[in-house]
């Protein structure tokens, strides 16, 4: 877009916290404003973690499936049993704002321990938790959410030596971003069994293709990046976005700016 666009785009809003999709430093070479719509998506974006959580940990997606084609016949006393959270062990990466959330809607489900990884040290959160060294969180975790920010710091940052480290039983949610995961290397060890089951919202390329190894796994659950598809959010998002792109067209301070 930027590239096709003349001197007259005054303004790049997007509808996401995320802008790595967008060439910052051609907005900044260009005097480009941008923005994005931060805070108003943190609740649907934690709610569609713990759902995405449950399906996996609970065999929710081969449930349905067993029901519609048939396989669901007379009890069996172990048939589609999962991982329940009472007791387990939390371990979420990037405790921001999604990560903080995510923390509060997992605590009434008995789970025994929160942890999370932080260069910064431990800080005071609204549910207690313990800051740990990454390979302690790793190592610990029954459950591994990631909802941290892509960076240089974390592109790849769970690749085949990282997933060697979580537990063979261990079950890795991505509600953050594609690029933090190597996707290779999320095949191989779910393939071989070196961790449980994965769930993702998130994938790179977006949309994902439709012959990538991913697919072809049972234990892989990938949803279309519907975080924050709520209609209440979507709506307050694309308010924020029209309110975001007329006041950089006013000359006025942006409701959500981000600086370049």
């Amino acid at each position: 877009m930027l590239s096709i666009s003349g001197p007259q785009l005054k303004v790049v809003s997007t509808l996401s916290v995320g802008y790595d999709h967008v060439n910052v430093a051609e907005c900044a070479k260009r005097n480009i404003r941008l923005g994005n719509t931060p805070d108003v998506l943190t609740k649907a974006t934690a709610e569609l973690g713990v759902a995405l959580l449950l399906t996996v940990s609970r065999n929710i997606e081969k449930a349905v499936h067993a029901v519609k084609s048939g396989e669901w016949s007379s009890w069996k006393s172990m048939w589609l049993c999962g991982s329940g959270l009472e007791y387990s062990t939390v371990g979420i990466v990037g405790m921001g704002r999604i990560g903080t959330t995510l923390l509060q809607m997992l605590q009434p489900f008995g789970v025994s321990r929160f942890l999370y990884s932080s260069k910064r040290g431990a800080r005071e959160l609204p549910v207690e938790a313990e800051c740990v060294e990454f390979h302690t969180l790793l190592k610990e975790s029954d459950f591994v959410i990631v909802c941290c920010s892509l960076t240089p710091e974390t592109k790849d940052l769970f690749r085949a030596e990282t997933f060697s480290q979580m537990k063979k039983t261990a079950i890795f949610i991505n509600i953050s971003r594609g690029a933090v995961v190597n996707q290779e290397d999320l095949y191989d060890s779910l393939k071989n069994e070196t961790i449980l089951a994965a769930g993702l919202d998130v994938t790179t390329p977006e949309p994902l293709p439709t012959d990538s190894p991913l697919l072809s796994l049972d234990n892989c659950t990938i949803l279309p990046h519907i975080g924050s598809a709520t209609t209440k959010a979507r709506s307050i998002m694309s308010e924020l976005t029209a309110k975001n792109i007329l006041a950089a067209l006013e000359g006025k301070p942006m409701p959500a700016e981000i600086k370049l």
